[in-house]
């Protein structure tokens, strides 16, 4: 699996800018990437040195949509994801703003 099929995007949220701060950076990762994949792909992406990789499934969330023909709601689900939370080395650092 090639470092471009591993990482997706970057999150970013008021949470994940704060991490930043802190050297840990949020990426959407593919579902069947394991740690090891995850370290590899961010090193050789952004030329950084990757101390610790933790990873989590995201659920999908339900949403109800209602149609206008009918007074029905139809419940559906958002997509499951997967989210990597990588920790850099000291004095190491990803631009996520210049790189999209």
């Amino acid at each position: 699996m090639d470092f471009q099929d591993v990482l997706r995007r970057p999150v970013i949220t008021e949470k994940n800018t704060m991490l930043m701060e802190l050297g840990q950076y949020t990426f959407v990762v593919a579902r069947d990437a394991n740690k090891i994949q995850i370290k590899d792909a961010v090193e050789r992406a952004f030329n950084v040195e990757v101390l610790a990789v933790n990873v989590m499934n995201v659920r999908g969330k339900e949403r109800r949509r209602s149609s206008k023909q009918s007074r029905r709601q139809s419940v559906g689900r958002t997509p499951s994801w997967k989210k990597a939370i990588v920790t850099l080395a000291e004095g190491h650092s990803i631009d996520i703003f210049g790189q999209m």
